[in-house]
C-alpha cells in the first residue's frame, strides 16, 4: 500500500511539473521582429504568383510596358518601392535609373536635401513667471528614407509640430536671464531633444537657431528704468571719484605754493594772460592782501 502511495505521489508531482512547464511556455512572450524584419517579409505564394504573372506580362509586351518599367530619380532623391504593399529592399533605390514592376509595384520618392522652416513666435511662461513671445529657425534632412515613409505619416509636418512643443518645454525651465543670456545652450538642448524624439522617423536636425525674444512693452519700460537707474548710479559714483582726485590735487598744490610766495604772484600773472587772451570788457585783478597791508599801516 505504500509502495502504491508514492507512485501516485510522484506520478501527481510529474504531472503537475508537465502542466507548469506548458503554462510557462504559453506564457512566455515571443521577441518581436525590429522594422526591418517585418517590412522585408515574404510576399506569400499568392503573392509570387502575382508577381510572376506581373513579369511575364510586362515580358510580352515590353515594348510597350518599357515606358511603365523604367524610373528615374535625381541626385537628391531617393525611391522606397513597395510590392504588393511590402517594402522589397531595406535600402532605397536611386539615384538614377531603376526598374519595377507594372502592376505590382509602386514608389514614394524622398527628398534629401536640407529641409529649413520657421517655429512660430511662442507666448512662454518662464520659469521665473514672465510672458515673453519666442520664435526660431529649425534645420533638418531625412536620414533613414524608409524609416520616414513606413514609420509617420508625413515627416515634415511632425517634426514642425515637435519642434513648437519642444520649444516651450525648452523654455519653460528657464529664467528670463538665462532666455536672453544663454541662446546657445537653448539652441543646442532643442536640438539634442529633437534629432533623439525623431531618430525613429528617420530625421537628423542639424541645427537649431533661437530668432528673437520679445518682451512685454511694461516689462521693457521697468527694465528700462532699471538701466537707467543703474546707470545714474554709476556716474555719480563717477563724479564723486573725480571730485576727490581733483581736491587732493589742489590740496597738494597749495602745499606746494605756501612753501614759495613768489608762485602766488606768477599764478595770478597766468590767470590774467589766459583771462586777456578771451578779449573780455572787464577784467578783475586780484590784489594781494599783504600789499593793501603796507599802506593801511601808513
Amino acid at each position: 500500500m505504500l509502495v502504491n502511495l508514492n507512485r501516485v505521489i510522484q506520478s501527481c508531482r510529474t504531472n503537475t511539473d508537465k502542466r507548469l512547464k506548458k503554462k510557462e511556455k504559453r506564457n512566455t512572450t515571443k521577441i518581436p521582429k525590429t522594422n526591418t524584419e517585418s517590412r522585408t517579409g515574404s510576399l506569400g505564394c499568392i503573392g509570387w504568383f502575382i508577381v510572376i504573372l506581373s513579369g511575364l506580362f510586362s515580358f510580352l509586351l515590353f515594348p510597350i510596358t518599357i515606358w511603365f518599367c523604367l524610373k528615374i530619380v535625381q541626385e537628391y532623391e531617393r525611391a522606397v518601392i513597395f510590392r504588393l504593399g511590402r517594402i522589397t529592399d531595406r535600402k532605397p533605390k536611386g539615384p538614377g535609373i531603376f526598374f519595377i514592376l507594372p502592376c505590382t509595384d509602386s514608389f514614394v520618392k524622398v527628398d534629401l536635401r536640407t529641409v529649413s522652416f520657421d517655429i512660430p513666435p511662442q507666448e512662454i511662461l518662464t520659469k521665473d513667471s514672465v510672458t515673453v513671445c519666442v520664435d526660431g529657425v529649425v534645420y533638418f534632412r531625412v536620414n533613414d528614407p524608409i524609416a520616414s515613409v513606413a514609420n509617420v505619416t508625413n515627416a515634415d509636418f511632425s517634426t514642425r509640430l515637435l519642434a513648437q512643443t519642444t520649444l516651450r518645454n525648452v523654455l519653460g525651465t528657464k529664467n528670463l536671464a538665462e532666455v536672453l543670456s544663454d541662446r546657445e545652450g537653448i539652441a543646442h538642448s532643442m536640438q539634442s531633444n529633437l534629432d533623439e524624439a525623431t531618430d525613429n522617423w528617420g530625421i537628423k536636425v542639424e541645427r537649431v537657431e533661437i530668432k528673437d525674444v520679445k518682451l512685454p512693452v511694461q516689462l521693457q519700460r521697468a527694465m528700462a528704468a532699471e538701466a537707467e537707474a543703474a546707470r545714474e548710479a554709476r556716474a555719480k559714483v563717477i563724479a564723486a571719484e573725480g571730485e576727490m582726485n581733483a581736491s587732493r590735487a589742489l590740496k597738494e598744490a597749495s602745499l606746494v605754493i605756501a612753501e614759495s610766495p613768489s608762485a602766488l604772484q606768477l599764478r595770478y600773472l597766468q590767470t590774467l594772460n589766459t583771462i586777456a587772451a578771451e578779449k573780455n570788457s572787464t577784467i578783475i585783478f586780484p590784489l594781494p592782501i599783504d600789499v593793501l597791508s603796507h599802506f593801511v599801516r601808513k
